[in-house]
């Protein structure tokens, strides 16, 4: 089963719902706003992925909390993480041991159709 985390209204989000049901993909969506994302999760995928792919930079959260100007540590972002879950870079998908963050349809091909 493919775990999709993220919000109902990220473009990215709805790139990746929208590949899951156009191949017919069987997916369980968990919205961030709707049931909070632990650190305990937060930490299992950073067992699988780099801070700096789950940390979101670009977003408005980034900037409107001013964390560019703290120069944050790796694990002061994933004490970020885990009180801001606007931080997390979207989606984020569960799929046996793998953890994939962000639409990128080449690598759902290879994940998931391939």
């Amino acid at each position: 089963m493919i775990t999709i985390y993220g919000i109902k209204n990220c473009d990215s989000v709805r790139k990746a719902i929208k590949y899951m049901k156009s191949n017919d993909l069987t997916y369980q969506f968990v919205d961030f706003r709707e049931t909070p994302i632990d650190e305990k999760k937060i930490a299992l995928w950073l067992e699988k992925v780099s801070i700096d792919t789950l940390f979101n930079k670009r977003g408005t959260t980034y900037r409107s909390l001013k964390l560019k100007e703290l120069n944050l540590s790796d694990e002061e972002k994933e004490a970020w993480l885990s009180k801001e879950y606007m931080l997390i870079k979207r989606p984020v998908l569960e799929y046996h041991d793998k953890v994939i963050v962000g639409f990128n349809e080449a690598v759902y091909d290879t994940t998931f159709t391939g």
